[in-house]
């Protein structure tokens, strides 16, 4: 894959060290909140993401990098231990199920050494490597199982299951059932 310059995004300037400082100490509150204490949980997450639906439950641990490239529809349960990095904008539809341990990444990095390693990189304020980062979208009604990985760029169609396990690396079309590693589509659903 062959990458522009202004592909790649700054991880380290001093705003963005800031922004992951802050959302780290929002995280990390919202992980001690007392869990009935759902106005102060939703306060917490109000701050935290970029936008959030009505009845949105996110069980902790819950991690994120930036939480402002986050945006949540209504009705969306995201359960416990869930990453996002999100470097690039997550959007996640209505009537969204996210279990246990499931992992979204906007932000990856270039396979070949010579564009993923930034040369004489000790005299600048960055890392000595590169990143880019591509969004995320998960449309209404869909489930994502256990332990599924989203890699960047990806859409998840409406209606559609990510079964449990699954490393999703292109997108999925609507109404289907998809599974495995690389996630593929096994069948349709059927919609009234």
């Amino acid at each position: 894959m062959y990458y522009e310059a202004d592909d790649f995004i700054e991880t380290a300037d001093n705003e963005t060290l800031e922004l992951i400082a802050r959302v780290r100490e929002l995280t990390r509150e919202y992980y001690f909140s007392d869990y009935r204490d759902t106005e102060r949980r939703t306060a917490i997450l109000q701050e935290l993401l970029g936008g959030i639906g009505e009845n949105v439950a996110i069980d902790t641990p819950f991690h994120c990098d930036h939480g402002k490239n986050i945006f949540l529809g209504n009705d969306v349960i995201i359960n416990m231990n869930c990453t996002f990095v999100d470097n690039a904008e997550i959007r996640i539809g209505n009537r969204v199920l996210v279990a246990s341990n499931v992992q979204l990444y906007t932000g990856s990095h270039p396979v070949s050494p010579g564009e993923r390693l930034i040369p004489d990189w000790k005299g600048r304020k960055t890392t000595f490597f590169r990143s880019f980062a591509r969004p995320i979208e998960i449309k209404d009604h869909v489930w994502i199982g256990g332990g599924s990985i989203l890699l960047p760029g990806v859409t998840i169609g409406e209606n559609s299951v990510i079964g449990a396990g699954s490393v999703v690396n292109r997108s999925i079309p609507a109404n289907c059932v998809a599974v495995g590693n690389p996630c593929r589509v096994i069948r349709r659903i059927e919609t009234e």
